[in-house]
């Protein structure tokens, strides 16, 4: 095994690691925190999560494990190791449909729409428009989430099949 395959792939599991741990923590605390309070202190909390996690830490961890995933799966495969190659290639499909297209055709979109709400001063308007944003965009982070997690662990049974090789 090469030591840039193998350094690749110890990235990935870094970067998935990363990406399954961000998910995780809104879909266990973030969103539960936000669904406890005054629904007009949510909606501004999440506006202004929204802008700053648009930031140069969460892009390389988001973007970047698909994309190093998938290097590293062509060295691995150029290498002869296969089973390595193929688990990586894997971590990187179900990270592409489970996390980064959720992200894109759910969550931004109703992050967006949320972004441009005039938060409502009558509290109960407040609260069906921080109902209608929570519930679904915290399901679509639980899809994302698992997404993640299965990510990871192709890619940890990657390094154990690249140990055994």
């Amino acid at each position: 095994m090469t030591a840039l395959a193998l350094t690749l792939t110890i990235v990935t599991l870094v970067l998935a690691g990363a990406m399954a741990g961000f998910f995780y923590a809104y879909s266990m605390s973030v969103m539960w925190a936000l669904d406890a309070a005054d629904p007009k202190a949510a909606i501004a909390s999440m506006q202004s999560i929204n802008i700053v996690v648009r930031n140069a830490i969460f892009f390389p961890a988001f973007f970047g494990t698909p994309v190093v995933a998938l290097v590293a799966a062509g060295l691995w495969w150029k290498q002869g190791a296969g089973q390595v190659a193929l688990l990586l290639a894997l971590a990187a499909i179900v990270y592409l449909a489970g996390t980064f297209l959720i992200t894109i055709v759910a969550n931004v979109p109703m992050n967006e729409a949320l972004a441009i709400a005039t938060i409502p001063a009558d509290p109960e308007q407040a609260r069906t428009l921080w109902q209608h944003y929570s519930g679904p965009w915290t399901m679509w982070n639980h899809v994302r989430t698992l997404a993640s997690f299965v990510s990871l662990l192709l890619v940890g049974w990657a390094l154990y099949a690249a140990g055994q090789a």
